[in-house]
């Protein structure tokens, strides 16, 4: 679990890889606009840790995860592998065996 502050670039990042408006989001944490938008700004007058917390978890929840700064880098995001759907045999796969 990603245990460093969040920074605002990785809320942003998130929030993007979902397609998610500012709006959305907001409904999502259950937090109001004004309190995206601050917690998203670069500089000081950001959002409580609280309110962070909620928009963590809400795009956590939709499988963002964060990455903290390695190696020389930066502190990332990235969505979670889901896996591909299963999509069965092809009739030309089909044998007596796995013919169910």
């Amino acid at each position: 679990m990603y245990e460093r502050p969040i920074i605002p670039a990785q809320l942003r990042a998130g929030r993007a890889l979902l397609g998610l408006s500012q709006t959305e989001l907001a409904g999502r944490a259950c937090l109001p606009l004004p309190t995206i938008k601050r917690a998203e700004a670069d500089g000081k007058l950001g959002a409580s840790v609280a309110a962070v917390a909620a928009i963590r978890v809400a795009l956590e929840d939709q499988g963002v995860i964060f990455l903290e700064a390695a190696g020389g880098e930066g502190p990332g995001v990235r969505l979670r592998s889901f896996g591909l759907p299963d999509e069965g045999l092809r009739p030309n796969q089909l044998t007596s065996d796995n013919d169910l």
